[in-house]
Formats: C-alpha cells, sequence, structure tokens
C-alpha cells in the first residue's frame, strides 16, 4: 500500500502541485501586496483584508477581500485532490485546467484590487517578493499539466504495444 502512494509522489506533475500548494500557504501570514500612499500610511492586502497602518501603528480596516481568501483556500485544496487522484488522468486533466483557471482568477482579482487600492488611495505599489508567487504558481500548474499529458501518452503507447 506505501509503495502504491510513493508512486504518485514521484511523478513529476506531483511535485509541480505540491509547489503550487505550498506557495499558496506563504500568502497566510504577512501582506500579499503592499501599498505607501502619499502621507505615508502602509496599505496592506493580506489574506482577507486590506488594512492601513499608520506611523503609530494603528490599524484601520479599509475593506474585507472574500475573493482573494476564496481563491487562497480553493487553490491548495484543488492541488491536494489533484495529486490524490492520480489514477484518473482524465479527471486529473480537466481539475488541472480548472487549476490553471483559478490561478489566472487569482492573478487577476490581486491586481483589481491593486489598481483600485493605487487609484482609490492615491499610492504606490512596495515591490515585493509575494507579488511573484502568483506568477509561479501558474507556471507550476501549468507544468503539472504538461506532466499529466506526458503521462497519458506514455501510457497509450503502451496499451498500443500489448
Amino acid at each position: 500500500m506505501i509503495a502504491k502512494n510513493f508512486k504518485m509522489i514521484q511523478r513529476i506533475q506531483s511535485v509541480y502541485l505540491l509547489l503550487t500548494a505550498i506557495l499558496s500557504f506563504l500568502f497566510l501570514k504577512g501582506s500579499i501586496i503592499t501599498f505607501i500612499d502619499r502621507s505615508g500610511y502602509l496599505i496592506k492586502m493580506t489574506f482577507n483584508q486590506i488594512i492601513r497602518e499608520s506611523a503609530m501603528a494603528s490599524v484601520e480596516l479599509l475593506e474585507k477581500t472574500f475573493a482573494v481568501t476564496l481563491f487562497i483556500i480553493l487553490i491548495p485544496v484543488l492541488s491536494a485532490i489533484i495529486i490524490f487522484i492520480f489514477k484518473n488522468r482524465n479527471l486529473q486533466k480537466r481539475l488541472v485546467r480548472f487549476l490553471i483557471i483559478v490561478v489566472i482568477a487569482f492573478i487577476f482579482t490581486s491586481c483589481l484590487y491593486a489598481y483600485i487600492i493605487i487609484t482609490k488611495y492615491n499610492s504606490e505599489i512596495v515591490p515585493g517578493f509575494k507579488m511573484v508567487i502568483p506568477l509561479l504558481q501558474l507556471i507550476f500548474s501549468v507544468l503539472a499539466y504538461r506532466g499529466i499529458i506526458k503521462d497519458d501518452n506514455l501510457v497509450k503507447s503502451y496499451d498500443r504495444l500489448r
């Protein structure tokens, strides 16, 4: 039983999906995107809200970000489900395509919130490493999809030989 479960971890697409899930957990702590407005206040988009911090450490809630929260939770859950259904490649391909759509929607939603914050609060983005994570998730999801297709083609070629 352990050997069968180990087989799914050996596949490269499982590694890509695991990396996609792990990268999503980095958003649970800290800010996703940080902005600074003309007054010197920091505006942070976190896992579930947009807040403004002043120099005296007072925090003001500006907005809740339900869509971002949903995507941050959905991406690792979907990745884990895809890893564990390794025997059904057709379903796995469909779910990975859906995962790619979810990651693209997460990127679009984050950019939309960033645009709203920039225009509404007259602020600028402070560059950070977490801004690159959604793009890495998209790359890993596409690579996982390509890995599943390669596995499927390999199995089909072995079936033709039989």
